[in-house]
């Protein structure tokens, strides 16, 4: 009672709201091609060598995109520390950005070397995938940057190569689709007033079309555990034990608001079903992208292809400015160490069509690759199975994302733009996005995606699709194309296909499991003292997800290898609210009276639902 008081009705009349508004999350991060080797620098059984190969030294310049950079050496009399970064998404890019800016405001010498198997930067977000026909340029999925992501807001201010209003759409409304039809509408919550508390927010403002009143009512007793749940460690190791549909069922949640409206907030938010998702990932998720504010939830979306709209100007400003070489096209397929193995002083990787492998020194190594990329190098890399801390890593995986994009002989009307979906397969999310909407520049000027075609350019990606991607390409593009007749009926099922793009991702984003959490690594290695990590399944307190944790991390990274203090540099999130920091602060005194002035000893939510 005393946190329902403390956190008060609105909150609690939200918690429906955020549920719905979070199915809505599209596609932040994907990957592409039918093996998780071509979407990072990580090693997978098929391309790990079985025994050593000629190595030969490093060059200076191994790719097109490192043009200019400097050569790793001396540098006015100085030694220069050298820092590999494996992988080039957002982690990855952002750790060498960091580490590029830092070193030179602090007068050192380092030199970045960051290498990527795919052949630009992007990591799990990159574009270069054409359409079947070979004619049209195509990306895996359709990426959106949330109002909470401001650090990367920040760096597309900074980037003087980039204009952030030319990159990004304005806001707009989204909605979800079951085959019943539309099921809700989202607004632009800033553009409703009056500003209301968060919670009270998103429950006045959302239009919900069908679940009943009743149905969502029995999501309040969620108050609780957004109330204990302060993402801290102690939290996150009670949490992380149980399936979120554990803690909705224990809660007392109905069987319909469950399924109509938590259900597909988690296959489309943590790509994978509740019962097969940590409960901590699921409210640390949902928190960060609706909750804290009444805006958490608007969206703006890349107007392009996002390799050509951000990657490239990020990676030309860094060659440009200097110390970051990029090897893409190279694939890490070993590591060389101290005898005892406490430091990396190699990365081994090998170029895209050469039979030998190059040794680039190294004395320090981000690992910014995903769940299952880093599970593969510790599963094929001795030097890295030797030490329990990697070992844990082999239980890190991923899930599959299946990215289709439809060319449509006519234009078909879309009511939103962005969409999520549910019930077309059961255990699969998905969500579809009008392309030709999303990439108008508003000048009649088409972007490379839609230049050309005849009518309407609709994205339809499917999550946790495993059962999907066994099917063949005219399959694929027969079933993306019936699922969207179904929730745009007629002028849909009018126009036909002439052109398909179809991108296999298995494993490709990161599995939150139940359990998960005391197998992500922590930003610096206690094992090999020159080993860090960065990515959105690195253990951070900032409190962000998705692509804007990713970014966090890189720079949690550069500053690990600084020695400088972890948050500098980070654009920290915003404090809670009045009426959710006073729940928090009573279920922390609650639990301090009943730890006996400890509250670490007191028992959380969890343990009653156990």
């Amino acid at each position: 009672m005393m946190v329902r008081m403390a956190i008060g009705a609105a909150t609690a009349a939200s918690t429906l709201a955020l549920v719905q508004s979070t199915s809505a999350f599209v596609a932040p991060r994907h990957s592409r091609d039918s093996t998780p080797s071509a979407f990072s620098a990580a090693p997978v059984s098929a391309t790990w060598p079985a025994t050593p190969v000629a190595v030969l030294r490093a060059s200076s310049s191994s790719s097109p995109l490192d043009a200019g950079s400097e050569a790793p050496g001396e540098t006015n009399g100085k030694k220069t520390r050298k820092v590999v970064v494996v992988g080039a998404g957002w982690g990855g890019l952002s750790a060498a950005h960091a580490l590029s800016t830092k070193s030179n405001s602090l007068g050192e010498d380092v030199h970045v070397t960051v290498i990527d198997a795919a052949p630009r930067a992007g990591g799990l977000v990159r574009d270069g995938f054409t359409t079947l026909s070979g004619q049209r340029p195509a990306e895996a999925g359709q990426h959106g940057f949330w109002d909470n992501y401001g650090n990367i807001f920040k760096l597309l201010e900074d980037l003087p190569n980039v204009d952030a209003n030319e990159v990004l759409t304005g806001y707009d409304r989204q909605g979800q689709y079951s085959p019943q039809g539309l099921e809700a509408e989202w607004p632009v919550y800033r553009d409703q007033t009056p500003r209301l508390p968060t919670g009270l927010a998103q429950a006045l403002y959302t239009k919900f079309n069908k679940l009943p009143p009743l149905d969502r009512a029995t999501a309040l007793h969620l108050v609780l555990a957004f109330s204990d749940f302060d993402d801290t460690p102690e939290a996150w190791d009670k949490y992380d034990k149980m399936s979120f549909r554990d803690l909705c069922t224990r809660l007392g949640v109905s069987r319909r608001c469950y399924d109509e409206a938590f259900e597909p907030m988690i296959l489309t938010g943590l790509f994978a079903p509740g019962d097969q998702c940590s409960a901590a990932a699921a409210l640390g998720m949902a928190y960060f992208f609706v909750l804290r504010s009444q805006n958490s939830f608007d969206v703006r979306w890349c107007k392009g292809n996002i390799g050509d709209k951000i990657f490239q100007p990020w990676v030309q400003h860094m060659q440009k400015t200097g110390g970051v070489e990029f090897r893409t096209s190279a694939r890490v397929v070993g590591f060389e160490t101290t005898e005892d193995g406490g430091r990396i002083t190699s990365v081994k990787c090998r170029m895209d069509g050469n039979d030998s492998d190059e040794l680039v020194e190294a004395d320090d190594v981000i690992f910014a690759v995903g769940a299952s990329a880093l599970n593969g190098m510790v599963r094929f890399s001795p030097e890295l199975a030797r030490h329990a801390e990697f070992r844990r890593f082999a239980n890190l995986r991923g899930t599959g994302v299946l990215a289709t994009r439809l060319f449509l002989d006519r234009t078909v009307d879309t009511p939103y733009s962005a969409n999520a979906c549910w019930g077309f397969d059961r255990g699969v999310g998905m969500t579809f996005f009008d392309i030709t909407k999303l990439h108008s520049d508003g000048t009649g000027t088409a972007a490379p995606a839609i230049a050309g075609a005849p009518g309407s350019v609709i994205e339809v990606d499917y999550y946790h699709a495993a059962s999907l991607l066994v099917m063949d390409d005219d399959d694929i593009v027969i079933k993306a194309k019936r699922d969207l007749d179904i929730m745009l009926g007629e002028p849909s099922v009018a126009a036909s296909v002439v052109d398909a793009a179809v991108v296999r991702l298995p494993q490709a984003v990161n599995w939150y499991y139940p359990g998960s959490y005391v197998d992500m690594p922590d930003t610096s290695s206690d094992a090999i003292s020159n080993a860090y990590f960065a990515g959105d399944i690195v253990r951070s307190r900032h409190g962000s997800w998705s692509q804007e944790k990713a970014y966090v991390t890189g720079i949690e990274a550069a500053n690990a290898v600084l020695g400088r203090p972890g948050i500098e540099g980070v654009v920290p999130l915003g404090s809670d609210e009045p009426h959710v920091a006073a729940g928090r602060s009573a279920v922390g005194l609650m639990k301090t009276l009943m730890g006996g002035g400890d509250k670490s000893k007191a028992p959380s939510l969890v343990d009653f639902l156990w």
